[in-house]
């Protein structure tokens, strides 16, 4: 019999996968290795432009609902966020860090108490360098979240700050999106840990 998986992927425009003319983004890269793994799942993509986590904390359980429960069948969730977080408006970040690791807890707490088993992707680099810091620093904390939690965690950050062609597609494109070609690396980065998840505990 078919494993029938259903996951939704949570977050932002990264999620959405904005800027990617072949329109997969990360995620659905991810879902079609699964499916050429001969593990097919149905996608749910809710990412939203601009949102901040606790904006995305206080859509997600509602969302992610209607779509994983009330059936016999193998329910699961991938969140991404916090690059909005560290976007400064009036020369601050949009929200304060604690705040930002707050929703995340309160996310992971909420999927625990739902029965999904979560994933959680840091948030990428931009073109941006001090807003960068920002990121990375907010990265160590999401995964200092993740491991009192007990939930897999999947930094990026720093990874493809570094990466030619992940610097190259946000540099040409909006500051922020990478095309395809970027897409496919952060989902080569996500890879191996969305394998790891996806063979664990149901």
């Amino acid at each position: 019999m078919t494993r029938d998986l259903r996951v939704c992927f949570v977050g932002d425009s990264f999620v959405a996968g904005v800027g990617d003319p072949e329109h997969l983004g990360w995620t659905g890269r991810l879902a079609a290795r699964s499916e050429r793994d001969g593990r097919p799942l149905t996608r749910y993509v809710l990412g939203v432009r601009r949102q901040t986590s606790a904006e995305i904390a206080a859509r997600w359980a509602a969302e992610c609902a209607p779509r994983l429960t009330g059936g016999d069948w193998e329910s699961r969730v991938v969140l991404s966020l916090g690059v909005n977080d560290t976007t400064e408006e009036d020369g601050a970040p949009r929200l304060a860090p604690a705040r930002s690791v707050a929703a995340l807890g309160e996310m992971l707490t909420g999927a625990a108490s739902a029965g999904w088993p979560v994933l959680v992707v840091g948030p990428p680099s931009v073109a941006d360098d001090a807003q960068n810091q920002r990121i990375a620093a907010l990265d160590d904390r999401f995964g200092s979240v993740c491991a009192d939690s007990g939930v897999p965690y999947v930094p990026v950050a720093r990874a493809l700050a570094a990466d030619p062609t992940w610097r190259r597609e946000v540099a040409t494109g909006d500051g922020a999106h990478p095309g395809s070609a970027g897409y496919a690396v952060l989902a080569d980065l996500v890879s191996p840990h969305w394998e790891r998840w996806l063979a664990g505990p149901r």
